[in-house]
């Protein structure tokens, strides 16, 4: 089994942080993103989308994308339950997790992808015909995640961790992407206090420098 990895990537970041909480080692391969490994015959032969983290299991099959990386050790080691233990913690985790990629994700992706100079032709991850920076997406960008800050620092005013009572995969979720928010400039108000409690207390677990 190998799971290619990058370093400073957001996606391969939540499967680390993932397994670093479940005490799972899986041996690494990095991917040279910077110099285009990605994109080179040898990757694309594992997984011709030219994204990571890919998960090659010992059968050959390739696993890609974090989520589901995650959702088949979850299946091999269910403790400690990160994706819930119970139908109503499966499906609040479930609910929480998606919309913190659809709010908050997409939200940092357009405004890095639409921003920096390096992503000129690179308006979405991995293999595709070039695709142009549109500022008006950056400036959705933006918008959203105000948005989207308010909305998890009303969830964290009700609770500990932001599916329950329980650190979950929601939480590793949103912690990656907040991280990977700050590159793109956008960050957490200075008035939110429940997130910034909890961003507190979940940068101070061991998992979160994985």
């Amino acid at each position: 089994m190998k799971l290619y990895d990058a370093a400073w990537a957001p996606s391969p970041r939540r499967v680390r942080v993932y397994l670093a909480e479940k005490g799972i080692e899986v041996p690494r391969v990095d991917v040279d993103l910077r110099g285009g490994e990605h994109f080179g015959e040898a990757y694309l032969g594992i997984n011709p989308r030219g994204t990571v983290p890919a998960l090659e299991l010992d059968s050959g099959e390739v696993i890609c994308e974090s989520a589901a990386i995650c959702r088949y050790f979850e299946a091999v080691q269910p403790a400690p339950p990160l994706f819930g233990s119970t139908p109503t913690e499966i499906g609040r985790i479930e609910s929480w997790t998606r919309r913190i990629e659809s709010d908050g994700y997409t939200a940092a992706v357009y405004a890095f992808r639409n921003t920096r100079p390096a992503m000129a032709d690179k308006g979405a991850p991995g293999k595709w015909p070039p695709i142009p920076q549109i500022p008006e997406l950056a400036t959705r960008g933006a918008i959203m995640w105000g948005a989207f800050m308010a909305a998890l620092d009303a969830r964290l005013g009700q609770s500990e961790w932001i599916a329950g009572d329980a650190f979950s995969f929601a939480d590793i979720t949103a912690l990656v992407t907040i991280d990977f928010a700050q590159s793109a400039k956008l960050l957490v108000p200075e008035n939110d206090v429940h997130l910034r409690r909890w961003y507190h207390a979940v940068t101070a677990r061991p998992s979160a420098s994985a």
